[in-house]
Order: structure tokens, then C-alpha cells, then sequence
């Protein structure tokens, strides 16, 4: 997705508009290149040589064509509605079937993007980002980023925050939320991670079908996006991301396979090429892999202004262009007028016109938006003082308690020396400190910069069209006076980063029965730029000064706990071993309710039971990926030679220690597992199939139970809390796996001394590989697969063989 309009509409008129690198030069709040950053935040990100692709620099790869666009078959969940969709379709003409496909343009009409009314048969459609909630509209919640669902493993809450989002958009009168984002997290500094469910592919499958069914269970049509292999914002409108087809099945279209097994009724293609071919003009993804392998049923829209061409695009799979005009304003679409043409001529068959519009139709008819008294759009994503749009309609309901519940859920735990936390409200004589500029408000209000694009007081979301605003925003200096005074202990704090050599500070956090220390960074999307930072972040260390703020109050207090509000992974390393930094927390983006919930958490009212969705290396050279910062060729090669090595695959197949493994994060009770019991269920072998077939990696045959898992867990310690067992896979060293793969998790909620049985299924899909040369999935014909159960990546705790 592309800008905020409020701010940029007037700009591009009047002045026009020359860069997506700088905000717009007419909000005075907003952030641009030459601000007063200091130097550190935006020091110069590392020069990424480039690598050839398969040790091969000369001839650059690419994906074979796919045509002709298969026809949804409406069938499934998608039976009824295709058939009605099929019935409209076929009453309209040419024309109105394309009007169908083809947004109305940027700023043509209330929302983000438009599909205009059809006569009295269609009332068009209005789709509105994101996927952190309703953007830019007033009265609607700010909740939680995906990277904190994804910490938080609990597919139960990525549903509620999915039906809650869901039932915001609904009231709002949006028919397509732009969301989940479910792009991988490749590169630890890439800028729109915090929006997707981490660095593993059945997280992120998880999480983001769990969101799918919740948003979809509230009524309104969900997208997954970004399709495909979308993971740094540098170059992200001129590069060829190149991935092994074993990468594509294995890491990046996992999300995407459980997204049409949810029935989700969009998928939004990117900006990028994909081996040399653009994403939403590459028919081997789109028609061959999506529509053909996957049998997916509903429509593909064009990320705003990712269409670059009108007959290749249509032929290729793209079903809908948005925001209908190639660039903004221009008021020329490569679909609607250009589009009927190409049906007049012959060079698009009318057959596949029918097609697109009959999955558009077909979603809206998925989702019983065809209804009466489905809510009128009542905003204007442009104006928001339209006459028109009639009054402010508050759709937050008390979704905040869900936001609470979700922002304890998602920290982590990272270090708890000698028990320094909980806190005890009641044993805090000397009183606590709270220091850094994190901890405090916004100077400017936290909606006070454009689409969030700056480091102002406590940070709560990233940057971009995936945020949102902030209804309120409750920072965590406000939320510790409250308890403070509630319990009656005194809140001392130092919020300037910057003046930290002096006695004041000292006599603030000396003394003090703690000092909790709230240290930051942020990312977000390539059309803002941020102290220096081009949407990617350019390093992995605490921002404004952070690490100093970190050891200066270490040096002074013997009880230093730090919060990390970031997108994802921080360099803790020049304070992490320090005798006196006695706890860590990673709290990441937790929306509208950020300090109370990370307040729950310190003072014990909420046991934390988060895990990592990601390894946090030592050094940053530890990782294997990189974003590429610097390419001056037309089409920087964006090759993804670490294949399905990436995260906490890397770190085990090359034996590196991580600071914290993948899946890491503490409690304040102990758990302990037993009892793994292992039974066949179903078919345990698969015999080989035509790859051809039509929904050949969704076929039943691959999906259905083989196994049944469990495992006993038991709380050991004194207080409630949930563990969050991760059952991993080991595959024989000879199929080329890495030493351990995730298959499933679950969270088990318990009370001192109770026990609970976690259950699980496995099936042939599960337990097999993608092979590139019978192009299937199949199970590695000698050797055994082991069941690991554990807490973590890196804690084998149980393992026995199927």
C-alpha cells in the first residue's frame, strides 16, 4: 500500500509530487531527510556485494509462463456464491463486467481504494487498509502488530484480534480489509516485518489464517498479502527477488497455502519482480501456482499502482487493478476503457474478463455483503471533514481489554536474573525510576507525524499504510504512576536520552528499588524515511541513544530491568550480560494499550507466556541475510541464495549460538513435559501424483490426518501461566532439511500443579519436501522423521521417531 492521503492528496495537487523517499514537505510535523536525527540513528547501512544466483551471474533466471488463467470452479465453501456471482456476471455487459475488475482512482471516492456501483445489482466496494486495524479514520482501535501476535503463538487471540479488526471494518462500511500481511521475515532489518507473523512459515500460516478466519467470521473480505517474496522495502519497485522453487514451496507459500485453505477472498500482489517478472504480471505465480496448484477461488488485486502493464497483467491472473489509475491522478487505467478494448480486439478472451469479475462478485456474494443492511461507508480516507459521510460512527466497542490482553501476551521474557520480576507494588519502598524517552507521550500527540513515520515519545506501531490511529495511546510512565499510586510507591523518571552525564539523572535512578529502562526502534514502508532510514532499518541497535541509557543507569542501579518496544530483532549485546541488567522484556508494537499492558506484565498481573517469532543473533553477520541498500542497476537481483536456510534454520544448519533462539521466552512459573505419545491415524505414505493436477498441493490426500501427537504438560511451579509447546520435525540429514523444522504450537494455560494434555495432527503435507524435480511434495524415501517436542528452537527436549 502506498501513502496517507490526508497529508499527501493537497501536496500532490498543488505542488506535486516528486519522491517517495521524503514525507510531505506541507505537514510540519512530519519527519523527512534533513531533520535533526542525530547521527548514530542513521549511520550508513552495510554495502551487500552482490551474489550470483545459483553461481551464476550471467544468465539471469526465470520462471516459465502459465497460461491460460484457470476458471474458479466454484466449488467448496465457494459454491453458492460463485454460482450467483456467475448469474450477475452474465447479465452485464462487457463494460460493466471490466468496471468490476477496476479501481475508480486515487481519491475517487471515500476509501483507499474503490470498485464502483453497478446499476441497482452491485453496489461496488470499498477497501480500506490494514492490516493493524481500520487507517486513518476516527473512532476505531490501534491494535497490536502481527510481529506481537506472532510472539504471542496464541492462534486463539490472532482469531478475536482478527474478529475484532474485523467487526471495526464492517461497521465502518469497508467490504476488504487489506489485511493480513503475511510476508516472511527475511531480513531482520526489513522494514514492514512488525506487519507480518515472524521467520517461520507455519507461524506465519497460523497466525495469518487464524486472522483470516476472524476477520472473515466478522463479515468483511479478507486479502493476504504481499504476494510474492516481498521482504525489504529498498528497491521494492524496481528489484527481481530470485528464489529456488524449494524455497518457494517450503518457506514463502506455506502462509499462502493456508490462506486459501481458510477460504480468504483476496491476495494483493507486490511491487517486485519475481525471477525477472513482476509480481502481478508473472502467470507462473499467479495463474500456476496460486489459481492452478492452490485451486484458490477468489480475486487478485494489484498492490496500489503494482500493475505495469494492461493485456500481459489480465492474462497473467491479475483480476482487479487498484487503485484503477497507473499512477495516481493520471486518470488512466491500463484495465477499464483499455481493457474493453482488448476484449473488442481479441487480444483478451471475454471468457477471462468473465472470470475476474465472477471472483470478485463471487467474494462479496462469500461474505453475505449482498445483505440489506450492510453499513454504508461512513468515512473519507481524503477528507475527513466530507459533509457527506454522515457522523462519526465509533466502532471500537471494548476491544481495548482484547488489546490489553494481546500486548501482555505478546512480551517476551527474554532474562530474569534472581527473579527480579515480578514486582511487588507493595514492597517498593525506595520507589522506581522510569528512564528513557520510550517510556514517555508523544511531544506531538502519538498521531502526531504522518502514518506514525517518527520517533517521537513511546513507540507503539511502525510506520506506513499498515499503521493506523491511535484512538488514545497509553505510554508506560503514565501506566506505572497509576499503579504507583494505587499501590504507594513512588515514580521517579528521566525521559531525555540524551543528557545522561550528570548528577540529576544519577539521583533518579540510584536508589531506587529499580530502574526500568524503555529503549526503541522502528521501520516501516519505503515512501517515508525516517531518521535516515528508508522504511528497512539501517541497524539493529536501540535507537536514540538507547545502549548508553541502558549502561548509564546500570552503572547506577543495581536492579535495571529494560523494556524494548521494536519491529523485531535488537543488538542487546553491549548490555545483556551486565551484572546488574537483572531482566529484558521484547514488547515489540502493542498498540492503543501499550503501558498497561507491559505494566501487567512487570508488576505480575500477567504472567508472560510469549515466545521469540525470531532468533536474535549475537552479531549482526550471524543472520545470512541481508537487505541490499546500495544497487544502481536498473533491476537490482535480489537473490535469495540462503534458500530455506533462513532464521533458526541458518543458526542450526551452520551451528551458530544465537543470543536467543527462535521460539525463546520465559515465565514466571516452570513447566515441564512428558508422555509424548505417537498414533497413526490415517494413510502414512503417499504415492506419486501428476503435478499438473488441478489443486495438486491442496489434494485432500496431502492435508488429512496421519498422526495423532501429544504431549502431557504440567505447571511445576506456584502461580498460573501457559507454556507454549512447540512440536518440530527432524528430517533425515540426506533430504537436505534443516536440523529442525516447526510444524505446530499450541498454548496450554495451566494452574499450579495441573496437567494438560496438547494435541496435535500431522499429515503427509507435514511430513514431506517439495522435490524440484517431480516437482511434488514427497516424503524422504529412507530414514526416519523424529517428533520433537520442546520450548524452543533450541530445546530438544523430547524426541521420538514416527
Amino acid at each position: 500500500m502506498y501513502f496517507n492521503l490526508k497529508v499527501v492528496a493537497l501536496a500532490a495537487t498543488l505542488l506535486g509530487y516528486t519522491s517517495a523517499q521524503s514525507a510531505p514537505a506541507t505537514n510540519p510535523n512530519a519527519p523527512t531527510n534533513d531533520n535533526d536525527a542525530p547521527a548514530d540513528i542513521g549511520e550508513e547501512p552495510p554495502t551487500v556485494e552482490p551474489v550470483p544466483f545459483n553461481g551464476d551471474s550471467e544468465h539471469l533466471p526465470t520462471h516459465p509462463d502459465f497460461f491460460p488463467t484457470p476458471e474458479t470452479p466454484g466449488t467448496g465453501a465457494w459454491a453458492e456464491a460463485t454460482g450467483k456471482a456467475r448469474d450477475l456476471v452474465y447479465s452485464l455487459s462487457v463494460e460493466e463486467r471490466v468496471n468490476i475488475t477496476t479501481g475508480v482512482g486515487w481519491g475517487n471516492g471515500p476509501c483507499v481504494g474503490n470498485i464502483a456501483p453497478i446499476r441497482d445489482v452491485f453496489p461496488g466496494l470499498c477497501l480500506q487498509d490494514g492490516p493493524l486495524g481500520v487507517r486513518q479514520v476516527e473512532q476505531a482501535s490501534a491494535f497490536p502488530a502481527g510481529i506481537n501476535v506472532a510472539a504471542s503463538f496464541d492462534k486463539d487471540l490472532a482469531y478475536q484480534r482478527g474478529l475484532a479488526m474485523g467487526t471495526e471494518f464492517k461497521e465502518k462500511g469497508a467490504h476488504v480489509a487489506l489485511s493480513p500481511s503475511i510476508d516472511f521475515g527475511r531480513n531482520p532489518t526489513g522494514g514492514r516485518n512488525w506487519e507480518g507473523f515472524g521467520a517461520d512459515p507455519y507461524l506465519q500460516g497460523e497466525l495469518g489464517s487464524s486472522t483470516i478466519y476472524g476477520l472473515q467470521d466478522a463479515g468483511v473480505q479478507a486479502t493476504a498479502k504481499h504476494y510474492f517474496v516481498n521482504n525489504q522495502e529498498h528497491y521494492r519497485y524496481t528489484s527481481s527477488s530470485n528464489v529456488d522453487d524449494r524455497a518457494i514451496r517450503e518457506i514463502y507459500l506455506h502462509p499462502y497455502v493456508k490462506a486459501v485453505q481458510a477460504n480468504v477472498a483476496s491476495v494483493m500482489c507486490s511491487y517486485n519482480k519475481i525471477l525477472q517478472s513482476w509480481a502481478c504480471e508473472n502467470s507462473y505465480l499467479l495463474n500456476g501456482v496460486l489459481k492452478h496448484e492452490l485451486a484458490f477461488q477468489g480475486y487478485v488485486q494489484s498492490d496500489w499502482q503494482a500493475q505495469y502493464s494492461g493485456t500481459p497483467s489480465a492474462l497473467a491472473g491479475l483480476d482487479m487493478s487498484m487503485p484503477g489509475d497507473s499512477t495516481f491522478y493520471s486518470g488512466w487505467s491500463y484495465f477499464g476503457a483499455n481493457l474493453t478494448e482488448a476484449v473488442a480486439n481479441g487480444t483478451v478472451p471475454e471468457e477471462r474478463v468473465n472470470d475476474m469479475a465472477t471472483r470478485i462478485v463471487a467474494a462479496w456474494y462469500l461474505l453475505g455483503q449482498d445483505e440489506e443492511n450492510y453499513p454504508e461507508v461512513n468515512f473519507n480516507f481524503f477528507d475527513e471533514n466530507d459533509p457527506t459521510r454522515g457522523p462519526v460512527r465509533d466502532v471500537k466497542h471494548d476491544h481495548a481489554s482484547l488489546i490489553k490482553e494481546l500486548g501482555s501476551a505478546s512480551t517476551v521474557l527474554l532474562k530474569n536474573d534472581n527473579n527480579a520480576l515480578p514486582l511487588d507494588g507493595s514492597n517498593l519502598s525506595a520507589g522506581i525510576a522510569v528512564v528513557g524517552s520510550d517510556a514517555g507521550p508523544a511531544s506531538k500527540g502519538p498521531n502526531g507525524c504522518a502514518d506514525r513515520a517518527c520517533v517521537d515519545g513511546t513507540v507503539a506501531v511502525g510506520w506506513g499504510s499498515g499503521a493506523n490511529e491511535f484512538p488514545y495511546l497509553v505510554d508506560p510512565l503514565s501506566a506505572l504512576e497509576e499503579r504507583g499510586a494505587l499501590d504507594g510507591f513512588s515514580v521517579d523518571n528521566w525521559l531525555n536520552n540524551w543528557d545522561i552525564n550528570n548528577d540529576g539523572f544519577n539521583s533518579v535512578v540510584q536508589g531506587k528499588e529499580a530502574a526500568i529502562v524503555f529503549v526503541n526502534s522502528d521501520s516501516g514502508e519505503q515512501y517515508l524515511t525516517v531518521q535516515g532510514n528508508e522504511g528497512d532499518r539501517n541497524n539493529l541497535t536501540a535507537w536514540n541513544n538507547g545502549d548508553e541509557v541502558v549502561k548509564a543507569t546500570a552503572a547506577h542501579n543495581e536492579n535495571t530491568i529494560v523494556v524494548i518496544h521494536a519491529p523485531g530483532q535488537l543488538d542487546v549485546e553491549e548490555w545483556v550480560e551486565h551484572p546488574n541488567v537483572t531482566a529484558i522484556l521484547w514488547a515489540g508494537f502493542p498498540g492503543q494499550e501499550s503501558g498497561n499492558a507491559i505494566t501487567d506484565v512487570l508488576f505480575g498481573y500477567y504472567n508472560p507466556s510469549a515466545k521469540l517469532p525470531f532468533t536474535i543473533a549475537k552479531q549482526r553477520e550471524d543472520y545470512g541475510t541481508e537487505v541490499v541498500y546500495h544497487d544502481s542497476s536498473d533491476v537490482p537481483q535480489l537473490n535469495y541464495t540462503e534458500s530455506i536456510f533462513v532464521d533458526y534454520r541458518h543458526f542450526q544448519q551452520d551451528n551458530i549460538e544465537p543470543r536467543y533462539p527462535f521460539g525463546f521466552g520465559l515465565s514466571y512459573t516452570t513447566f515441564d513435559l512428558d508422555n509424548l505419545q505417537i498414533e497413526e491415524v490415517g494413510e502414512t505414505e503417499h504415492e506419486e501424483y501428476d503435478p499438473d493436477m488441478f489443486g495438486a498441493s491442496v489434494q485432500e490426500s496431502l492435508h488429512k490426518p496421519a498422526y495423532k501427537v501429544s504431549i502431557d504438560v504440567t505447571n511445576t511451579g506456584e502461580i498460573y501461566g501457559a507454556e507454549v509447546v512447540q512440536l518440530y520435525l527432524q528430517f533425515p540429514r540426506h533430504s537436505g532439511e534443516p536440523p529442525l523444522v516447526l510444524r505446530d504450537f499450541a498454548k496450554v494455560p495451566l494452574a499450579p500443579g495441573e496437567t494438560k494434555t496438547a494435541e496435535f495432527e500431522l499429515s503427509i503435507y507435514d511430513l514431506s519436501i517439495w522435490d524440484t524435480e517431480k516437482r511434488q511434495w514427497v516424503k524422504p524415501d529412507h530414514g526416519l522423521i523424529s517428533v520433537v517436542f520442546g520450548t524452543s528452537s533450541e530445546d530438544e527436549r523430547i524426541v521420538q521417531s514416527l
